[in-house]
């Protein structure tokens, strides 16, 4: 079945266009631009690449760590796709080897199902630094052993991202993981220069929540921060909620770092999505919800109540970047650091029917995955 739609504005990932239609079958984008004989569907608002998300620990009320299953996974995923995300990463943070292993069971079992938006898994730890720890739990922070690296290096995970301290993880042992298909972020760590820029000779290419739990730069230590806003070619994940990096800070990475290697992230946690929840457990320590933020009890940040379209609008409003620059960030760049970015990230010729409707303010009016409606209760292209 064949259908087009015409929003009222198009952004294909580099520009808008007016009236644009787009046609999609079996889920891809067959036709850009042309009409094809196929069903036409009018509707206003602005038609964007979908938000892909790198880190997602949680969302309706459910935490990944709590429960590695593949009901957990879809429940962040129905959470999330509210707000425009179309692909993201299910996120564990530091935990015991047999959450690990039950989280990549799920996310296994969730790729061979087809849930919405999974597009494979994110551990963030085991392997960070005590000092830049933040709400991770000491108890469980260790060194890599067999039985990590057992994890990390199965083939049935869809894309796999391991956050790590480069100063607890040799650059022999990054190489290993590289070689395995895992893309290596460094994060939680009180690394000097010179041992994460070893870790990016090693392969590593991301930096996660840049400025956040990481050593900083200084005029004659530059630290992490430092390291990352200088390389060229890796990426850095940005929490854009007006809490976890000032604007100012912000401003500087992005003045920075070349066009394309800045990317948004939410590191969301359970209240996403929930207007009534105020705190959840985490560990056995109690979170606090107030307003949009969340602290621990004992006083650190632990997480966000952030989602991908309010990451965009928060870019333009607090940093002062131009929409298709912070929509790049919540969709092109991410799938360029993921390496999708042939099939995912823009609004092209066969690439997967992937999409958000933004009304005049920006907000998701509808999101498509693969031409379904997930949110909104239309379906494009696809059959229920």
């Amino acid at each position: 079945m064949k259908i087009t739609l015409i929003a009222e504005r198009i952004f294909d990932g580099e520009y808008f266009h007016q009236d644009v239609p787009v046609t999609v079958e079996d889920g891809h984008i067959l036709a850009f631009d042309t009409v094809v004989g196929a069903k036409e569907i009018r509707q206003a608002g602005t038609l964007v690449p979908g938000f892909i998300d790198v880190q997602v620990n949680g969302g309706g009320g459910a935490l990944f760590n709590a429960n590695p299953s593949v009901d957990c996974i879809e429940t962040i995923g129905r959470a999330h796709a509210r707000f425009g995300t179309t692909g993201f990463l299910p996120t564990l943070i530091t935990d015991d080897v047999s959450v690990m292993a039950n989280a990549a069971d799920a996310v296994a079992e969730a790729l061979v199902k087809g849930s919405a938006g999974v597009l494979g898994v994110h551990f963030e730890g085991p392997h960070l630094s005590v000092p830049k720890k933040g709400v991770h739990p000491q108890g469980f922070i260790r060194e890599i052993t067999e039985a990590e690296l057992a994890v990390f290096c199965r083939q049935d995970l869809g894309i796999k991202v391991v956050t790590l301290a480069p100063e607890n993880v040799s650059p022999e042992v990054i190489r290993t993981l590289v070689a395995s298909g895992v893309k290596v972020c460094l994060g939680h760590s009180n690394a000097d220069y010179d041992t994460v820029v070893a870790a990016l000779a090693a392969g590593a290419t991301g930096f996660t929540h840049l400025y956040n739990a990481m050593s900083p730069l200084g005029s004659r230590e530059p630290g992490m921060v430092g390291a990352a806003i200088e390389s060229e070619t890796a990426w850095c994940g940005l929490i854009v909620d007006g809490h976890h990096v000032h604007p100012a800070a912000a401003k500087v990475a992005l003045r920075a770092k070349p066009r394309g290697k800045m990317m948004l992230v939410t590191d969301a946690m359970p209240p996403v999505g929930m207007d009534d929840e105020t705190s959840f457990e985490l560990f056995g320590t109690r979170v606090l919800r107030v307003g949009d933020r969340l602290n621990a009890v004992t006083g650190e940040l632990a997480g966000c109540v952030l989602d991908m379209a309010t990451a965009v609008n928060n870019t333009v409003n607090l940093l002062g970047l131009p929409l298709a620059e912070a929509l790049r960030m919540a969709a092109l760049y991410p799938a360029q650091f993921l390496g999708i970015d042939h099939k995912a990230g823009r609004l092209a010729l066969g690439h997967r029917a992937d999409f958000v409707l933004l009304d005049a303010h920006n907000k998701v009016q509808a999101n498509y995955i693969a031409g379904r409606a997930v949110y909104s209760g239309q379906t494009i292209g696809a059959h229920p």
